[in-house]
């Protein structure tokens, strides 16, 4: 993934805009996951939300890449933590990461985000997704973008903040 970690300019057009910011706050969720240990990772730094750990928050910024991108709008099957037989039953399945490493979970996170980019390019901002698999009724792609970037910039916040309690780690560039 070639997430910046810069503004979109303040005249550009509404798509370049809304794909501006959304690709900073994906360079910042990347930024907040290098550079730590496996331990520093899956650390619990909130003993109430013992899944909200670096390595789980980006397992399910995946996952939303996936489910909106792939399944909402392109009416696909995902495939991920959090679909599927294995997921059934199971709560937050996607943030469940124990043995995971950060690397492949940083891997699989380009990837998809890779995936969601294609995909964004092939539909106008009116287009609206499927719901032959999921169904939140109808939604533009304008809709998902701006729900996916406000997920995508609030789960950066929480990686923010544990990123400081792990290693003391700030900076929002």
């Amino acid at each position: 993934m070639t997430a910046t970690r810069t503004r979109p300019s303040r005249t550009a057009v509404e798509r370049e805009q809304l794909l501006g910011w959304y690709d900073l706050q994906r360079g910042i969720v990347r930024m907040k996951c290098e550079g730590l240990s496996e331990e520093d990772a899956h650390r619990v730094v909130v003993p109430t939300s013992p899944l909200m750990t670096v390595a789980g928050v980006l397992s399910h910024l995946r996952w939303v890449e996936e489910l909106w991108f792939r399944e909402v709008l392109l009416g696909e099957p995902g495939t991920g933590r959090g679909f599927g037989p294995d997921a059934q039953g199971v709560e937050d399945a996607e943030f469940r990461v124990e043995g995971l490493p950060i690397a492949r979970l940083l891997e699989e996170y380009d990837e998809e985000c890779a995936r969601s980019d294609a995909t964004i390019a092939a539909f106008s901002l009116d287009d609206t997704g499927s719901t032959a698999i999921h169904p939140v009724g109808e939604a533009t792609l304008r809709w998902i973008l701006l729900h996916v970037l406000e997920e995508t910039a609030r789960h950066a916040g929480h990686l923010d903040l544990i990123r400081e309690m792990v290693d003391g780690d700030t900076g929002y560039y």
